[in-house]
Parts: C-alpha cells; structure tokens; sequence
C-alpha cells in the first residue's frame, strides 16, 4: 500500500475514456479504477488505485488528500461502477416466505425485485441494511428506523 502525494504521480483519461495511473517512475497503468475502503458506512474515507489484476497502485487515506482535477476523474468512474439503489418504500410483498416478490421505491424510481431468502438482507452497521435482489443487484435502507409504518412491517417480518 503506497501513500502518494501530488508530485509523484498523475490520473488521466486516455483516447478511449480509460482511467490511466502513472506512477513516479513514468509507467503508465491502463484500465485502473477506484475502490472505496468503506463504500457504505465512510463513502470518503480510503480509496485505493486499482490495476486490472486488482492490485493495489496508490492509497489515498481521504478524500481530501486528492486534487480536485484527479478527484473529479475518480468521482465519474465510481459513478460508473457503484450502482446501488436506496430502497424508500416497501410498498408491497407477494408472500411473507421466501422466495417473494417486492414492489419498491427507491431513490432512482419504483421497481421489483425478488428476495431469494432472508439471508439476502444483512445488517451493515446500525441500522443499515444491504438487501441481494435474485438478479445480485445490491439495494440499501440507510436507517430501517426512518421507514414509514407500512416499510417497517413489511420488512420487520423478513428479519
């Protein structure tokens, strides 16, 4: 894990719209992409620079310790990358075993998704919740206790 500071290496994008590491010694990483160390609970603590082996290339211990003109770069690629839903409201489930069948509003529009079993709702911390769909699309309750009464009773019989 190597800690870089803004002279020792540069983030660009090449003619095809890759993100492209070079390091202080002039190689040029092609295809990298960024990882959170903590993508949930501190989205802007740790972020490591990965190679296409999943190596890691340069740790950045925060947000903060990035240039803006890098940042922006690495924002648009886990853009790209991270996709997970925020689940709103638990409007409606088919069956209270599994598999069933959910009717959700999430921060990106309404949806349906099947639960598998009711091991595909884990707790991440707090009160946070991580829900696999069937189709292995990750869906998130930031606070279950911030739900509306029907959400929560909905979900409560799941848990």
């Amino acid at each position: 894990m190597t800690q870089i500071n803004q002279s020792t290496h540069q983030l660009e994008r090449d003619a095809l719209g890759r993100l492209v590491f070079i390091d202080k010694k002039g190689e040029r990483h092609v295809g990298v992409h960024p990882v959170r160390a903590f993508p949930i609970t501190e989205p802007g603590a740790g972020i490591g620079i990965m190679n296409q082996s999943g190596k890691e290339l340069c740790w950045f211990p925060n947000m903060a310790a990035i240039s803006e003109a890098e940042l922006r770069l690495i924002e648009e690629e886990l853009a790209e990358r991270e996709f997970m839903p925020v689940i709103e409201k638990i409007t409606k489930v088919s069956t209270f075993a599994t598999p069933s069948i959910w009717d959700i509003e999430t921060d990106r529009g309404p949806t349906r998704i099947r639960l598998k079993g009711e091991e595909d709702i884990r707790r991440i911390a707090g009160n946070t919740l991580l829900i696999a769909d069937s189709n292995g699309l990750q869906f998130l309750i930031k606070d279950s206790t911030q739900l509306d009464k029907v959400s929560k009773k909905l979900l409560d019989r799941f848990r």
